[in-house]
This record gives C-alpha cells, sequence and structure tokens, in this order.
C-alpha cells in the first residue's frame, strides 16, 4: 500500500478531463492532494478510482465532492469504495454548525437537574471514600506498624508550623479589626470599656478558628488535593496498591491528623492573636493599658467560650482535610483536572465549615453556651 495518495489529469479532445486517484484515500493521507484538487479548473467528466488502495469516509467524501462539483462520474469504485460514497452523498449538505438553543427555562432546569445528580453521585462517593478511611485506620489498629509516624510529622510541620507566620498576622490584623470598629460604635454610648469583651468573646469562640480553618482550607487543603492529584496522574497512587502499599494509609490518614491535630493549636493560637491585636490597638487609641486589657480579658470572657472553640477546631480541621483529600484522589484525565479539582476542595472546605459554624452556634445556645 502507498503511504500518500496522488492523483493525475489527462484532458480528452473535447477538452472536458479525467482525473485517476491512486493510493490510500484515508484521512492521514487526502490533505497532501485536496488543494490541488480543489485548483482544477475546467469541467471534469470522469474520476476514475481503480487505483485507490484504501478509503475512509473522509476519501469518500473527498471524491463525492469532487464529483459532485464538476458533474463527474465516478468510476473503477470498490464495492466498500461505493457504499462509503452513497452514505456520504446521503447526508444533507448544509448543516447548521452550532445546535438550536434550547429555551431558557429548559437550560436552567437542566443545569439544575445536572447539579442535583452530580452532587447525589458525589454524596456516595465521599462515603465510600470515608469508608475506606475506617477500613484502613482498623486494619492500623491491628497492625500498629503500618503506622505512619514520620509522614504524620512532616505533615503536622507543613499544616501548622510552617502557617504560624501568615495565620499569626491575619489574626492580629482581624483583632485589631473588631477592637477599632467595636469602640467606634460602642463609643456612641460611653462603652468604650466593653471592647475588650466582645474582643476577647468574639476572637475564643468565633474569629479565631473561624478564619484558620479558611486560610488552613485554602492553604493545605489546596495542597493536599493537587498533591494527591498529581500522584494519581503520574500512577505514583497505581504503583502504590501494585506492591501492596495502601494510598489511603500512606497519603491521606497522615494528612488528615495532621490537619485535626493543628487545627486545635492554630485556633488557640490564632485567638490569642487576635487578642494581641486588640489590645494593641485598644492602647493606642482607647488608652487602655495593654496589660490591663489583656488581665480584664480573664474576666470578662467565660471558659466555656474557650472550651467552644476548642471543639469546632478539629472539626473544622477534619472537614478541610478530607475535602483536600477526597477531591485529589478523584483526579483523572488530565492535568487540568487537577486545577479542577483543587478549586472544588477549597470552595467546598470553606462553604462546609462556615455551615458547621452556623450549626455550632445554635447548638451551643441551645445547651446554654451562647
Amino acid at each position: 500500500m502507498r503511504e500518500w495518495s496522488d492523483f493525475t489529469t489527462t484532458t480528452g479532445p473535447d477538452g472536458e478531463q479525467d482525473v485517476a486517484l491512486s493510493g490510500p484515500l484515508v484521512v492521514a493521507s487526502v490533505a497532501r492532494i485536496d488543494p490541488g484538487l480543489r485548483a482544477i479548473e475546467g469541467r471534469i467528466a470522469r474520476i476514475d478510482l481503480s487505483q485507490v488502495s484504501a478509503i475512509d469516509t473522509v476519501g469518500a467524501w473527498l471524491a463525492f465532492r469532487l464529483a459532485n462539483r464538476h458533474g463527474a462520474t465516478i468510476t473503477g469504485a470498490s464495492v466498500e469504495a461505493r457504499r462509503l460514497i452513497a452514505a456520504v452523498g446521503a447526508c444533507p449538505e448544509e448543516t447548521d454548525i452550532t445546535p438550536p438553543r434550547a429555551p431558557l427555562v429548559r437550560r436552567v432546569l437542566d443545569s439544575i437537574g445536572d447539579y442535583v445528580t452530580a452532587s447525589g453521585a458525589g454524596s456516595i462517593a465521599f462515603l465510600g471514600f470515608i469508608g475506606q478511611m475506617i477500613l484502613a485506620v482498623c486494619s492500623m489498629i491491628r497492625h500498629p506498624s503500618r503506622f505512619r509516624g514520620k509522614a504524620l510529622v512532616h505533615q503536622m510541620e507543613l499544616v501548622g508550623v510552617s502557617a504560624l507566620g501568615i495565620i499569626g498576622l491575619m489574626s492580629f490584623l482581624v483583632g485589631v479589626v473588631i477592637a477599632q470598629q467595636g469602640a467606634v460604635q460602642l463609643k456612641q454610648f460611653g462603652a468604650e470599656i466593653y471592647t475588650i469583651n466582645l474582643t476577647g468573646r468574639l476572637s475564643f469562640r468565633e474569629l479565631g478558628v473561624l478564619m484558620t480553618a479558611i486560610m488552613v482550607a485554602g492553604r493545605s487543603g489546596s495542597a493536599f488535593a493537587a498533591q494527591l492529584g498529581t500522584m494519581k496522574l503520574t500512577e505514583e497512587v497505581d504503583a502504590m496498591r501494585t506492591i501492596g502499599v495502601s494510598p489511603i494509609e500512606a497519603l491521606v490518614i497522615p494528612r488528615v491528623l495532621a490537619c485535626t491535630f493543628m487545627m486545635i493549636l492554630l485556633g488557640f493560637y490564632a485567638s490569642l492573636a487576635a487578642i494581641v491585636g486588640g489590645a494593641t490597638i485598644s492602647t493606642l487609641t482607647l488608652d487602655i493599658p495593654f496589660m490591663t486589657f489583656l488581665s480584664r480579658i480573664q474576666e470578662v470572657v467565660p471558659l466555656h467560650d474557650l472550651w467552644v472553640g476548642l471543639i469546632k477546631a478539629p472539626v473544622f480541621g477534619a472537614i478541610v482535610a478530607l475535602s483536600g483529600c477526597y477531591q485529589g484522589m478523584q483526579v483523572e484525565g488530565n492535568s487540568e483536572e487537577v486545577g479542577t479539582r483543587t478549586t472544588t476542595a477549597v470552595v467546598q472546605a470553606i462553604f462546609a465549615v462556615i455551615v458547621l459554624d452556623a450549626f455550632f452556634a445554635v447548638f451551643f445556645s441551645e445547651v446554654g453556651w451562647g
């Protein structure tokens, strides 16, 4: 079989031309002769396909188009060529480049239906992921030597120690904003001293752990999704399974445990940084001495506010880590999927954290810790 298709033309006494095609008329070879066939001037009477060694739909369309354009007769075609040319000729020559757009209401309903279906399938897959983790934890309880302590310590360093600077700065500035804006409003009633109550309770109870969870979601949750997603693309996860290593035990559990444990410390650290920020701005603008602010915190902030923050912190950390690891393990196909899954992990984690924070607020109010 020839590698490339070709054609020759002969002109009869009456000025009509005969075109003889040869070689394979397939998608990989017709591009070479298509410009030449388009450039033929004058009338073509016959198109000879007797020397064509192979033909596909593209080649049949090329021959049919040429014959239809010049009103030529196709001769020497094989049974397969005649069948393909007949099939191509039966197709409409003019079709819409894009299909007609559905009405707005139908498009909206289709989008909602797709989202609901995808949410249901995603929920089932996430429950399966949780089940795999439970089985892996039970397996490690039976075989403690399989627990990867070094990986846990490494992830704790990445999630916690490496984040101290940015979380401390963010919490300090949040404390400054709370104290400053609170003082502006309370000053109207001559109650600037209650800025200490506002800053202390908000920092320990809500904003310290909530802002930390959002920061960890954007910093560590996205890193988990990107790392595991890249390992899936490079088939490292499959290689681990091949040699008998559980990816859940080696990759997921250390990250989840590290994020859960470190969120407790980071949340408490963030609350302290926010209080220091509030004390600093109060010293500068409200004439409240720094040490007086800190000592007053001990008097006006109930101990259960501290426990509320400490209870919420590990739950938020587990949610962030699970979302990142789950989305990372779902990566398939190409590198674009890594970016998509990473974005989804961050959005889902932040959304779940805010929803859970609202639930905790109602729950603790009902049990008397409001």
